[in-house]
C-alpha cells in the first residue's frame, strides 16, 4: 500500500521572518511536519558574536519564544517540528526546549543533531582560525531523531532543504541511495526554505497577484517517490503558480547539478505543471551520488566598519563630492575608504529631494579607533565643507564586521550525530557512494526567426530573482513560453549582461541554461566582495540585482510582446 503524502509546511525563511507564521501554519490547515529555517551565512556570524559574549547563547532565540506560544498547539495537532534554529548551540536550544515543555506541561520529546561545528578542529582541518566553522550536514541525522520518537528536532548548520528531506526520508523509509527520491524531496525543500518566496513574496510579477499584501507560507505534499505538490493553506494571501515556484527554484543556485551532502539534484530534470488552484506539481527529478566533501561555512572577524551618506544638492555635484572626499581622506587617510556617488538628482528639480544626490562613504579598518575617528571627522566638516552640507543620519562609532569564506572537508572527517530524546547517540555514516560533480552544460536551442522588435524593459517578458552566495551573486531569469526562451538564450549572453549591468563587466560570470524552467542562471563572482557582512555595495545581498536587470531596455521581438499581461 502506498503511504499517504507527507504534508510539510514552512514557517520561517530567515532569522527575523514573520513571528506569527508558526501559529498561522499550525492553525491554517492540516500538516504533518512544520519546518523553520533560521540560518544564513550572515546569521552564523551574528550567532558567533553572541556566543563570544555568552557561551550559553548561539541559537535563534525567536524560535524559543515561538514555541512558548505554540508548542502545545503543535502537539495537540500532531505536528512534528524540525528546525535549524540551534545554530551554533543545538544542544543548548534542545535543553531550553525541554525546560519549556516541562514548565508548560506539554509532553514533547526533543531530539537534536550535532557534529557540524568544526571550529575546535579548524586548524587540524586546514580551515585557519575562524570565528565560526560549520559543515553543511544532510538529512539523515534529522531522520534518525524522528525515527527515535522526537516531536521536535533541532539542528545546527544543515542544508536548508534537509529540513524537508529528513522528515520525508523517515516517513517513507528511503534508503541512503534512493537518489531520485532524495533529489525530488530536495527540490521540495528548496522551494519551501525561503517561506513566502514560493507564494508570491518578492515576485517579479507581483502586480498579477490578487492579494500580495500578506502571502501565506508554503506547504509541500511529498509523495513516496519524491515528487511533490507545492501549495498553501486555503484562504491565505499570495499565490502558488508555476511562475512563483520557478522563481524560488532559481534562487541561490548555480548550474544544473545542485550538489548537497546527501545527493546531487539535477535541476535540468525538474518538471513543473499546474495541479489546480494554488497547486503546482513537481516531478521527474533525478539524482546522483553526492560529492565526497562537505562545504564548510567559515566566518572570521575582519575588523571594523563605519559609514555615512553625504547629501549633495543643486549645482556642481561632482565638485562637491570631490571636495568632501579630499577632506575626509585628509582627516583619516584613504586606506579602507570606499565611495559611491548615487546620482539621484534631476536637473531643474521641483523638490529639494529630487535635486539631491547621495555620496556614500564607508570605511573598513582593523583599527577600532580609526573607525570611530571616521565619525568625528565627518561631523567636523559640517560647517567647513561644500554648500548645503548635511548627512542622512549621524554616523556611529563603527562596529565589527565579518568576512565569509567557504571551506571543504572530506565527509568522513565530520562526525554527524543524532541525539535522540532518550539521550542515546546515533552516528550517521557518510553516504554509501560519492562522485565528483562534473560541470554539465545544455546545448542552446535554435535561435528564433528574425522579425520586428520593440525597445522595452526586459521585464516586459522576463521575470528574475537574485541573491547572495558568499561573495558571489546569483541572478536567475525566466520567461513563460518556449519562443521567449529561445530568444532569451541567444539575446541574454554573458557579454550582453555585462553591458546591461556595468558593475559585472570586470568580473567573472558563469551562465547556465535550464531549459525545463525556461531560464538562464548567472553567477557573478566577487560582486559582493567578502560576503554580505563585509560588502560595501549599495545592495550588499544582491536582492535587487534581478530587478535592475529587468528595468534595462532591450530589443524584444514584437511577437513575444503580443498578449503579454
Amino acid at each position: 500500500m502506498t503511504p499517504a503524502p507527507l504534508r510539510i509546511g514552512n514557517a520561517s525563511g530567515f532569522y527575523g521572518d514573520r513571528f506569527a507564521a508558526v501559529r498561522e501554519m499550525l492553525e491554517g490547515g492540516p500538516l504533518d511536519v512544520l519546518t523553520g529555517d533560521y540560518l544564513a551565512e550572515l546569521t552564523m556570524l551574528i550567532l558567533g558574536r553572541d556566543r563570544m559574549r555568552d557561551p550559553d547563547a548561539g541559537y535563534a532565540r525567536t524560535f524559543l519564544r515561538q514555541m512558548e506560544e505554540c508548542l502545545g498547539l503543535a502537539r495537540d495537532r500532531g505536528v512534528r517540528v524540525v528546525t535549524n534554529a540551534g545554530g551554533l548551540n543545538p544542544a543548548g536550544l534542545a535543553a531550553r526546549l525541554t525546560e519549556l515543555a516541562d514548565r508548560l506541561g506539554v509532553p514533547a520529546r526533543i531530539g537534536y543533531v550535532t557534529g557540524d561545528d568544526l571550529r575546535e578542529r579548524a586548524g587540524e582541518l586546514g580551515l585557519g582560525e575562524p570565528l565560526t566553522a560549520n559543515a553543511y550536514l544532510g538529512a539523515w541525522g534529522i531522520a534518525e531523531c524522528l525515527r527515535g520518537g522526537a516531536d521536535v528536532v533541532v539542528t545546527g548548520r544543515v542544508t536548508d532543504a534537509s529540513l524537508a528531506v529528513g522528515p520525508a526520508a523517515a516517513h517513507f523509509g528511503w534508503r541512503r541511495d534512493d537518489w531520485d527520491a532524495l533529489a525530488g524531496a530536495t527540490v521540495a525543500g528548496h522551494v519551501l526554505e525561503c517561506g513566502a518566496h514560493a507564494t508570491g513574496g518578492n515576485f517579479a510579477f507581483f502586480g498579477e497577484l490578487a492579494d500580495a499584501s500578506h502571502p501565506g507560507f508554503p506547504v509541500a505534499e511529498v509523495h513516496a517517490d519524491g515528487s511533490a505538490v507545492i501549495t498553501k493553506h486555503a484562504g491565505t494571501g499570495g499565490a502558488v503558480t508555476v511562475d512563483t515556484v520557478t522563481a524560488q527554484l532559481l534562487y541561490e543556485i548555480a548550474g544544473p547539478d545542485y550538489a548537497g551532502p546527501d545527493v546531487v539534484t539535477r535541476f535540468d530534470t525538474i518538471r513543473l505543471s499546474p495541479d489546480g488552484p494554488d497547486r503546482v506539481r513537481v516531478d521527474g527529478v533525478r539524482g546522483a551520488p553526492p560529492p565526497g566533501e562537505l562545504k564548510v561555512c567559515l566566518n572570521t572577524l575582519g575588523g571594523y566598519r563605519n559609514a555615512t551618506t553625504f547629501v549633495l544638492c543643486g549645482l556642481d555635484l561632482d565638485a562637491k563630492a570631490a571636495l568632501v572626499r579630499r577632506q575626509l581622506e585628509g582627516a583619516v587617510g584613504p586606506g579602507g575608504l570606499t565611495w559611491t556617488l548615487a546620482r539621484t538628482d534631476r536637473e531643474d528639480a521641483d523638490t529639494e529631494e529630487t535635486a539631491s544626490a547621495l555620496l556614500h562613504a564607508t570605511i573598513r579598518t582593523p583599527d577600532a579607533q580609526r573607525a570611530k575617528a571616521f565619525s568625528r571627522a565627518a561631523i567636523e566638516l559640517a560647517l567647513a565643507s561644500y554648500p548645503g552640507f548635511h548627512v542622512t543620519a549621524p554616523p556611529s562609532d563603527g562596529s565589527p564586521f565579518g568576512v565569509y569564506s567557504a571551506g571543504w572537508v572530506p565527509q568522513q572527517e565530520v562526525r554527524h550525530v543524532a541525539v535522540l530524546p532518550d539521550g542515546s547517540l546515533v552516528d550517521v555514516p557518510p553516504p554509501p557512494s560519492t562522485a565528483d560533480v562534473q560541470r554539465r552544460e545544455t546545448a542552446p536551442p535554435e535561435p528564433p526567426p528574425a522579425g520586428p522588435t520593440r525597445w522595452v524593459p526586459l521585464g516586459a517578458v522576463a521575470g528574475a530573482r537574485s541573491g547572495d552566495k558568499g561573495g558571489d551573486a546569483n541572478l536567475g531569469v525566466w520567461v513563460r513560453s518556449e519562443p521567449a526562451y529561445r530568444w532569451l538564450v541567444h539575446h541574454l549572453t554573458v557579454d550582453r549582461l555585462r553591458v546591461l549591468l556595468p558593475e559585472t563587466a570586470p568580473l567573472a560570470v558563469d551562465r547556465h541554461l535550464l531549459p525545463n524552467l525556461r531560464a538562464v542562471n548567472f553567477v557573478v563572482h566577487g560582486l559582493l566582495g567578502d560576503g554580505v557582512a563585509a560588502s560595501t555595495r549599495f545592495d550588499p545581498q544582491a536582492k535587487a540585482l534581478g530587478e535592475w536587470l529587468r528595468s534595462r531596455h532591450v530589443d524584444v521581438p514584437v511577437s513575444l510582446l503580443d498578449g503579454q499581461p
